[in-house]
């Protein structure tokens, strides 16, 4: 065994520190979007540790691997590679046309298994000599990037402290590029890189950071005392009052959710925020928005450009429809032109000419992406573009780079490498599911079957705090908890809150696909017992709440345009007569026949619609929790908690039915694998042959 202060034991300790350090600046840094967007930027630090086949030092550099996160960044995030290959890699670097070939190089300079994968930086933090290097995309920083006269305003800020660096597409050349100023620079504490973001370093973490803090909030202040107040000109239109701007975006975003899935199906982010809604108030935002973004960071998630409607808040609805309708086709020619005008023979290929921002004024931004977190971050994103052009045009005037070089990054093929290494979406991916009664029983086990298999999922259920203890449940494990589910208190029986529920759907995710139609009561009482009170709430609850769900969130799928499921958790009892429960059975026949007379009314437009048919879902129900199980065990004459064993005994598979099971048959229903089907009811009851459809 080597002695306690062997080089190679210390080498350990110093190895532990760095990485520790490396992540504790990581996480202060990637807290604050002032500093950096989401999965933005990327740090690093050089240090030794041993060498598991000689046992002897070497200088190792950790580094943020590719597509990982600042704020969030864990040690398995991180690229591990050894300085000495990835240096020597200046002696083979074939020249800029054939810099991407140096990203497969850097597997062979990685130590062990090497972490995370390197990122195209990688070169950047390596080459530089320092021994702590950040890369950030800070608004300020940006501002400062993409100003037409950002060199000037590069020197004017900082004097020789900062560098300025015209721009270059991420990769080998870029590290050399900054390397040399290191270099030749002695007194230069980091670079602003033309159109894209910041760099800083040094030989300490707290240098590196301090260094990298001092950038960001320089070009913050500098820009707040020069900068113009009304960098995006005179307001034309006011945003509308919160109430009205709501109902407004819940009106239009199913009509711009459609329109942006003609391509490939997306889900929705709803914005408007001050920064939002001050920029498409202003004269000048149609002219900046066409623009485009600049930082890669920026336009790989927001494409190019966003598309803008060319209307006043309060121009008709039907009209700002119709127009959205004329500008999506527009921007899907300029889209196909832009990708034509630069695609080469080895280009991927066009993977979608719809908008991933839309722009309206007085309202705010929709934003769309392969999920909640995708869109969101996608809008947030904008808004870091907002700010960057703000703080350019309060200074000088906004001049990203051109568009050729952001056909080059979009259409990378390192970009399309990292696309492709992806995971397989799930069954239920982009799909948003509206599950009524999901606060328990087969609701909840609804609502998480969906959840799990892709499905962003709204939980409705009358009792509030039932519904957000589920959709916590179900957001454990997501970035944010609201990019799985939400929750929202709704009574079914009543029009008014129905249709709210639905515009909260419609405003968490950009519209409705899959809707449950689960939320019901039972009242066990013979045909003398049952009184009027209890037959109308029964069908108050059941039929006309299942007709009222069903025909707002059908005005929405119809308005998206792309298709949807509506599925009805009857029961066995639409069939089979059981004694003392008329009331009961009828309603459940109700909705019964609501499935068959929708799914004739709704296939026009792709909606299909279809029953489940449980029998005694005991464990876990709410509805037999509530007396319904008491009243149905003196019925048969047998002990309340043995009543699912008295169930399933009567059944033809001796099985009882629990509510995953049938939340299995809602997936199914749902799923691609029946996408035909439609007015079906799908037994599950182990097998009761008197309710056996004929």
């Amino acid at each position: 065994m080597p002695d306690k202060n062997t080089p190679t034991e210390n080498a350990d300790v110093a190895n532990a520190d760095a990485v520790n350090e490396l992540l504790e600046r990581s996480h202060r840094l990637g807290a604050d979007p002032r500093n950096t967007n989401f999965a933005g930027g990327n740090t690093s630090a050089k240090g030794l540790a041993p060498d598991p086949a000689t046992g002897e030092d070497v200088e190792l550099l950790w580094v943020k691997g590719s597509g990982g996160d600042l704020g969030t960044l864990k040690e398995s995030g991180l690229a591990v590679l050894r300085l000495d290959r990835l240096r020597a890699l200046k002696d083979v670097y074939p020249g800029v046309e054939r810099e991407d070939e140096m990203v497969a190089a850097f597997d062979y300079c990685l130590h062990g298994r090497g972490g995370a994968a390197p990122s195209i930086d990688t070169a950047m933090h390596g080459l530089v000599e320092a021994g702590h290097v950040d890369h950030l995309h800070p608004d300020a920083g940006i501002a400062v990037a993409t100003a037409a006269d950002g060199e000037e305003l590069t020197r004017r800020i900082f004097g020789e402290r900062v560098v300025w660096v015209p721009w270059r597409r991420p990769g080998f050349q870029l590290g050399l590029d900054i390397a040399a100023i290191r270099a030749s620079s002695p007194q230069a504490i980091g670079c602003i890189l033309g159109g894209h973001g910041i760099t800083a370093w040094g030989e300490t973490s707290e240098e590196c950071e301090s260094r990298s803090l001092e950038i960001i909030r320089t070009a913050e202040a500098y820009l707040a005392e020069h900068g113009r107040p009304d960098p995006f000109g005179p307001v034309v239109h006011d945003p509308l009052p919160e109430a009205e701007r709501h109902a407004r975006a819940a009106a239009l975003f199913p009509i711009v959710r459609g329109l942006a899935s003609t391509d490939v199906r997306v889900v929705g982010h709803y914005t408007d925020t001050p920064e939002v809604l001050d920029f498409v108030s202003r004269a000048e935002h149609p002219r900046l928005a066409a623009l485009g973004t600049s930082c890669p960071d920026h336009f790989l998630r927001t494409k190019v450009a966003p598309l803008v409607l060319d209307l006043p808040p309060d121009a008709p609805l039907e009209r700002a429809a119709e127009r959205l309708r004329e500008l999506h086709a527009a921007y899907r020619a300029d889209y196909t032109a832009y990708y034509e005008r630069h695609a080469e023979p080895g280009s991927p290929p066009m993977r979608g000419a719809d908008p991933a921002i839309v722009l309206v004024p007085g309202v705010g931004m929709f934003s769309f992406g392969k999920d909640k977190q995708t869109a969101r971050v996608a809008g947030e994103f904008y808004v870091n573009a907002i700010n960057v052009m703000r703080g350019a045009e309060s200074v000088s005037s906004y001049a990203p780079i051109p568009e050729s070089e952001k056909f080059r990054i979009e259409y990378w093929e390192l970009e399309e490498a990292k696309l492709r290494r992806l995971p397989k979406p799930k069954p239920l991916a982009t799909r948003v599911a509206l599950v009524t009664g999901g606060g328990s029983g087969i609701g909840a086990a609804t609502a998480r079957r969906l959840a799990a298999e892709g499905a962003c999922v709204v939980v409705a259920d009358r009792d509030l705090g039932a519904a957000e203890k589920v959709a916590t449940e179900i957001g454990a494990h997501a970035y944010r908890p609201t990019d799985a589910a939400v929750a929202v208190g709704v009574d079914v029986t009543s029009e008014e809150q129905v249709a709210a529920a639905v515009r909260a759907a419609v405003l968490a995710f950009g519209g409705v696909d899959l809707v449950v139609n689960n939320a019901g009561l039972s009242l066990s009482r013979s045909l003398l017992e049952t009184s009027l009170a209890d037959w109308d709430l029964q069908h108050d609850v059941m039929a006309r709440g299942s007709f009222l769900v069903a025909r707002e969130t059908a005005r929405v799928m119809i308005d998206q345009a792309m298709g949807g499921d509506i599925v009805y958790i009857s029961s066995k009892n639409a069939v089979f007569a059981g004694p003392n429960n008329v009331a009961y059975g009828a309603a459940k026949a109700d909705q019964a026949h609501q499935v068959r007379l929708l799914a004739a009314e709704l296939g026009g437009h792709g909606i299909r619609v279809n029953g489940v048919n449980p029998d005694g879902v005991v464990r876990g129900s709410g509805i037999f929790a509530s007396g319904w199980g008491a009243n149905r065990a003196k019925v048969y004459g047998v002990e309340e908690e043995r009543l699912g064993e008295f169930y399933a005994q009567r059944t033809l598979l001796k099985r009882e039915v629990l509510p995953e099971h049938v939340a299995a048959a809602v997936f199914v229903l749902a799923a691609s694998d029946l996408s035909h089907t439609t007015g079906l009811h799908v037994p599950v009851d182990a097998g009761v042959a008197a309710a056996f459809l004929r």
